[in-house]
């Protein structure tokens, strides 16, 4: 008797319930927070299971923002992100291992501007409910950690006192709610 595997179920970030955030030094002093507002995602899980997941997911670079004009256009530049050449940066994992009841590690390729680099994240799993619509829906905060500079954001400037700007070291925290479809 042939036994049939569990069927693959996707499922996709809802943007109203997600955020994705990156955290910088600024002056080595103080962080500045900066976000993506248009972004999409799907998880492919093997039933309701997310070990073995498979994510990918892609943030329009259009739609980053510090909460200060200037400064955004400037991410946006040649100096930075590129958003004219590379409109988008993109993330597709290559792995999801259980590490314990609520975490995972999570490993994949992100590509921003033109540059692929594999790193590590680690997501905690909030657990599944069912909304007042009936829809299921899963949550998880991803947090990880990235050097800019490895991806081409290689912008530098020192202050007159020769003090640093802009760390090298870029902090990501998403929380991220996704819907079964």
């Amino acid at each position: 008797m042939e036994t049939l595997s569990p069927a693959t179920t996707t499922w996709a970030i809802d943007p109203t319930h997600s955020e994705i955030l990156f955290k910088i030094r600024h002056l080595m002093v103080s962080n500045v927070t900066g976000n993506f507002s248009a972004f999409e995602g799907t998880v492919e899980t093997t039933g309701d299971d997310f070990e073995n997941a498979v994510v990918r997911f892609s943030a329009d670079i259009a739609s980053i923002s510090t909460n200060m004009e200037q400064r955004d256009a400037h991410l946006k530049s040649a100096d930075f992100f590129d958003a004219e050449n590379h409109p988008k940066l993109t993330f597709v994992s290559t792995s999801m291992k259980k590490v314990d009841d609520d975490t995972y590690e999570v490993t994949g390729d992100l590509s921003i501007r033109g540059v692929t680099k594999s790193v590590k994240l680690k997501a905690e799993y909030g657990g599944q409910m069912v909304d007042f619509y009936g829809n299921t829906k899963a949550g998880f905060e991803i947090t990880g950690k990235i050097n800019r500079k490895e991806f081409g954001l290689s912008w530098d400037a020192v202050t007159e006192a020769g003090g640093v700007v802009v760390s090298d070291e870029v902090r990501l925290i998403l929380n991220v709610q996704v819907a079964r479809q």
